[in-house]
């Protein structure tokens, strides 16, 4: 059973152990990635991204066993389902709550490949994100809309003062 996040590591598809070309891998990927300081991919020579294929982070002595490895996996997804939890939970409560929940991704993202994406997509995104935030043109807009809004909420708390007065509930005498 490949889980994604040990291709080229353990074992081929005919079932032989493949610890020179993994070495030679390891070593191909080490020197194109050593320029792109943490990108995905590199660039090649037709300028598309060329994607490098993601290996678990588990020690060697534990890839080398298949059931410690699948052990270390069940192991990295409980402990990233918690911090998970936890964010969600911060989410309502006082608390980081996304961070929490961004950490719980990168946890995951250290052994399987599909958190892997998710967490790139998710970088991305924010970055769009923050990029569009920056924009002159939104950024007066928000600006426009938040002082709008508070103009409009103080107008109706100055009404209902104005109005029914400021009673304050200790001083209430209906009761």
């Amino acid at each position: 059973m490949n889980t994604g996040s040990d291709r080229g590591t353990n074992e081929s598809a005919a079932g032989d152990t493949t610890t020179e070309t993994t070495a030679q891998t390891a070593a191909d990927t080490t020197a194109e990635t050593a320029g792109t300081a943490g990108t995905a991919g590199t660039a090649g020579a037709d300028g598309t991204a060329e994607e490098t294929p993601h290996v678990s982070k588990a020690p060697a002595f534990i890839k080398a066993r298949r059931t410690l490895h699948l052990s270390w996996q069940v192991g990295v997804f409980v402990v990233g389902l918690a911090v998970i939890a936890a964010g969600v939970a911060m989410l309502v409560l006082p608390g980081p709550g996304w961070v929490a929940i961004f950490a719980g991704l990168a946890i995951w993202a250290t052994e399987f490949a599909w958190a892997h994406l998710v967490l790139r997509w998710t970088k991305r995104k924010v970055t769009e994100a923050a990029q569009k935030a920056l924009d002159p043109k939104v950024r007066r807009r928000n600006i426009i809309l938040t002082t709008t809004g508070l103009v409009i909420a103080g107008a109706l708390i100055g009404f209902y003062l104005w109005k029914y007065g400021l009673v304050l509930p200790w001083d209430l005498k209906d009761q």
